[in-house]
């Protein structure tokens, strides 16, 4: 049903203006960029009545939910779910969910067709595109998913930083700096253009960020020796864009996250 919604409004858009938007790199290309992320709902089960007068008890949650990682949310089962945004008009275009820790894969490939329709919608190239995708996905095995779309990931295969093209350019000079006026964290960017990633060998570049390690353990990152490492997956270009641009692009998803509250709140 959301396929066929998202279809009419492709093909009978409200107005006749175009709301596409656009990013454009430093070699002028003109690309939209599309928000997909993975989230995760918990549902608390609460203690049932159960006595001889009462029929046998059914819970609303056993079709949506089943038992999963509830990360640092409270609750005993979950639901998991992919949406997907474009993010210049904020145009959501999809959410695919599944019960328990759910099938994000599925979820991710879903996603990508519901961006392939907006394209051919606009008329547009899938080179124009550029996917930004949160840690979740950041491994091998899933750029190789992305069917060659354009894409800035936070890489979580942290063995990335034993191999040696990544360990010889960490004993180099970092490439740039990179702060945000809302926080004191200066990170250092190392770009390695052409790594191999996990088991399946993908090569893309990874842009490594470093800072010091704090008192307290680091949410983001892994941390050795007194320093937080950070991984940046992108087939982008350097000479389009830099390491700190690459940085900037995905720390600016951050403005997805009122999207997806907002959401929510229609929801509930």
């Amino acid at each position: 049903m959301r396929s066929l919604f998202l279809a009419d409004l492709l093909a009978r858009p409200l107005d006749k203006e175009r709301h596409t938007g656009q990013l454009v790199d430093r070699t002028g290309v003109a690309r939209v960029v599309f928000d997909i992320d993975g989230t995760r709902q918990a549902a608390r089960q609460r203690a049932r009545p159960q006595t001889e007068e009462l029929p046998s008890p059914q819970r609303h949650l056993n079709q949506v939910c089943a038992p999963g990682y509830t990360g640092r949310k409270r609750g005993e089962v979950v639901r998991t779910r992919t949406v997907v945004s474009q993010a210049h008009s904020y145009h959501w275009l999809g959410s695919f969910s599944n019960s328990g820790n759910g099938r994000y894969r599925e979820e991710l490939r879903r996603a990508l067709t519901a961006i392939k329709g907006y394209l051919e919608a606009y008329h547009l190239s899938p080179t124009s595109a550029l996917l930004r995708l949160d840690g979740q996905y950041g491994t091998g095995a899933v750029i190789t998913d992305l069917a060659g779309f354009p894409f800035v990931m936070r890489g979580k295969d942290y063995t990335v930083l034993d191999r040696p093209e990544v360990q010889s350019r960490l004993h180099l000079p970092a490439d740039q700096q990179f702060s945000r006026a809302e926080s004191g964290l200066v990170r250092q960017l190392y770009d390695c253009p052409d790594v191999a990633i996990g088991p399946e060998g993908v090569h893309c570049r990874v842009v490594v960020a470093t800072h010091p390690a704090a008192s307290k353990k680091s949410r983001i990152g892994h941390s050795r020796q007194g320093v937080v490492y950070e991984l940046f997956f992108t087939h982008l270009p350097q000479n389009a864009f830099t390491a700190s641009d690459v940085v900037a692009l995905y720390l600016h998803r951050g403005a997805f996250e009122p999207v997806l509250a907002d959401e929510d709140r229609k929801v509930a």
